[in-house]
């Protein structure tokens, strides 16, 4: 009796083991931020995180369902219930854990900053310095900060609203460039084709992107690449601060992702250069 008991109690665990896997897992992303996430013409989500995201669910042996969010209320829809995890190119910043539980990171790309080849500001050369990072950011970097801040100072820098761009700005450039706020990368990359901006600040793949498209061949990177401090601690999956399961799965799958060189390559197919964590 005592063995039919224990194996009663073993098929319940693996049965209800097999239900949590089996759950719909719903993942909100932007579709509007290439080559981390996009709506391509035919409608359909791809990117690198899109591939990313279906090879973790197929992983976890979920069924995964994407939905699309703007990105100003990506987190509160988040909150209120609309789907269960971000995957959306989302850094992860000490503001943002107030409100959420990241998981671990997955992606890193710096940010910089990009003009109008003829504008007289490409390719500044800001310090001597090819990057910098924030994190415990010494004399070299606050100089580094101080000559692009004389280099732009008047100018108008566009980025999108809502973003460790637009927080970088507001701390670093306050006062010294008009900052100009976009619901999306696509309209700002517009405004600077179209000289209604100087400048634009964004990831350095998304940049990238941009300028190997039809609309970015007038376009060029200026000064250094930026990481650290508001920029974050790369890029990880966003989830309700209650929904520790989510977590603890997808961390899971990213550790073994990372481990065997699959987001790499995901990277690699997506930014033409590796930026897996």
């Amino acid at each position: 009796m005592k063995k039919i008991l224990l194996s009663f109690v073993a098929l319940v665990v693996l049965c209800l083991t097999n239900l949590a896997y089996s759950k719909t897992i719903r993942i909100g992303t932007e579709g509007a931020y290439p080559p981390w996430n996009n709506l391509n013409s035919a409608g359909d989500l791809e990117g690198a995180e899109i591939d990313f995201g279906n090879e973790a669910c197929k992983r976890m042996a979920v069924t995964c369902e994407w939905v699309t969010q703007d990105w100003d209320g990506i987190i509160p829809a988040l909150l209120n219930g609309k789907y269960d995890i971000i995957i959306a190119g989302m850094s992860i910043t000490e503001e943002r854990k107030e409100k959420v539980n990241f998981t671990t990171g997955y992606m890193t790309d710096g940010a910089r900053f990009a003009v109008l080849k003829d504008s007289g500001l490409s390719n500044l050369a800001i310090g001597d310095m090819a990057k910098v990072n924030l994190n415990n950011a010494g004399g070299k970097e606050q100089a580094a900060i101080g000559q692009l801040i004389a280099a732009m100072d008047g100018k108008t820098v566009c980025v999108q609203s809502s973003t460790i761009h637009q927080n970088f700005l507001e701390q670093h450039m306050s006062g010294a460039v008009e900052v100009q706020l976009y619901q999306s990368v696509d309209d700002h990359n517009l405004d600077l084709a179209a000289g209604r901006c100087d400048a634009i600040l964004a990831d350095v793949g998304s940049i990238i992107d941009f300028m190997e498209s039809d609309g970015g061949v007038d376009v060029a990177f200026t000064g250094p690449t930026f990481s650290g401090g508001v920029f974050g601690d790369g890029v990880g999956g966003a989830v309700r601060k209650e929904d520790t399961d989510i977590l603890e799965m997808f961390n899971k799958v990213i550790a073994e992702m990372s481990a065997d060189g699959t987001t790499a390559n995901i990277t690699k197919q997506w930014f033409g250069r590796d930026i897996s964590m």
